[in-house]
């Protein structure tokens, strides 16, 4: 979708603190959200990020003709890792503040109750084999950095160069305007030093033109523009997660990422954490995430589903008692929660599966979904916690 200047200023701006900025989306009790996610799909299914939505046939494809439920996961979510303009996982993905594609992922096998995982993983574009390999092939669970990577080409897989034409110039005119990660974070007391100058409108006009400019002298295509620009000021993420259930009941899930964009060269996020970016139990189910990690990580999302679903919570449920733990976190303070937001893939042994999300979307008008193939491709919107869409890190401030 094109966006005009005045319409990503309108938006850019609009995007000040106030506490209070959100309501609640309609209450629904505890016996309610057992009942919405009773729901059980025919099997085999599969549940994915959205990110993989074009993928989800060959996996499902895989898993009908009787394939190991993680052999039909992978390719979900390897799709995206070879696609050059998807910029979310793999080739093209967002490079960190020194310009290097820095990969993660991890995988874990039900049947075998087996995972493998790998971070910090540089010129190696399918991670998520990668950590399969891991898995396969050494007696460890994780491994990270030059470490991995030596791996991976002791394994067959191709060094290449990661960075794509379109992320090399988008980090260069990241890089023009200064920007960084450095700073306190959200859960940071000091959070809100990070709060830009206030700014009119016309200082932001002011601002656009000249980012313009250095964005047509670096190269990017006019039609390109306005998108680069709006990466460099809210750094994006990519992140996707895949898990796979057959008719006998076995289940798989795998996560792979490049992270956040301009991130400080070596951070992991939660993507390949066993418990936080994905979990799987074979008695129990499969779960994974995508959203801001280190949040994530505090409250080990993942592995907190799946063991809410063994004492008996349905997936809807289990997956907002998450969401609710990453609230507690912020005593509830809504003037930061606007400021991060998470969505779960939830699947249970049985087929009954669910989509929680912080927040209806990242933008208004464009909804988190999770992918669904039970037979039938679809996209379903999750059920959030809050109203209205989450707010872009670090935050803006109108005058």
């Amino acid at each position: 979708m094109t966006i005009s200047r005045r319409d990503f200023l309108a938006s850019t701006i609009a995007g000040a603190v106030s506490p209070g900025l959100r309501a609640d989306s309609a209450q629904q009790s505890s016996e309610s959200l057992k009942q919405e996610s009773k729901h059980a799909a025919k099997l085999p299914i599969i549940v994915c990020s959205e990110y993989s939505y074009n993928y989800i046939e060959d996996g499902y494809g895989l898993l009908a003709k009787g394939a190991d439920t993680l052999d039909a996961a992978l390719p979900v979510i390897k799709g995206p890792e070879d696609d050059r303009n998807a910029q979310n996982v793999g080739l093209g993905g967002r490079p960190n503040e020194e310009g290097v594609v820095e990969l993660d992922a991890c995988c874990m096998h039900g049947p075998t109750r087996t995972a493998g995982a790998v971070a910090g993983v540089r010129n190696i574009k399918n991670v998520s084999l990668l950590s399969n390999a891991v898995r396969l092939h050494t007696g460890h669970v994780m491994l990270v950095g030059e470490g991995a990577e030596r791996f991976a080409v002791a394994q067959g897989f191709p060094r290449e160069n990661l960075l794509t034409e379109k992320s090399r110039r988008d980090w260069l005119l990241w890089k023009e305007t200064h920007s960084d990660w450095w700073g306190p974070g959200i859960a940071s007391p000091e959070w809100r030093k990070r709060f830009r100058a206030p700014a009119h409108a016309d200082e932001w006009e002011f601002r656009m033109r000249r980012m313009e400019e250095i964005a047509a002298g670096i190269g990017i295509p006019p039609e390109d523009r306005l998108e680069s620009i709006r990466s460099v000021i809210h750094p994006p993420t990519g992140t996707t997660h895949c898990s796979a259930l057959n008719e006998k009941g076995e289940i798989s899930g795998c996560t792979t990422t490049s992270g956040l964009a301009w991130k400080i060269p070596g951070r992991v996020g939660d993507s390949p954490i066993i418990g936080a970016g994905c979990y799987t139990d074979q008695d129990v189910g499969s779960a994974g995430a995508t959203g801001n990690g280190e949040e994530n990580i505090k409250v080990a999302g993942a592995h907190t589903i799946v063991e809410n679903m063994r004492h008996g919570m349905a997936p809807l449920e289990a997956g907002m008692d998450a969401l609710k733990r990453i609230v507690r976190n912020y005593n509830g303070e809504r003037e930061r929660l606007q400021f991060m937001d998470m969505v779960y893939y939830i699947l249970r042994k049985d087929g009954a599966y669910a989509g929680v999300s912080l927040w209806e979307g990242y933008q208004p008008g464009k909804p988190h979904q999770i992918a669904v193939h039970d037979g039938s491709k679809r996209l379903e919107r999750t059920v959030n916690m809050f109203s209205g869409a989450s707010q872009d890190w670090p935050p803006l401030m109108k005058s």
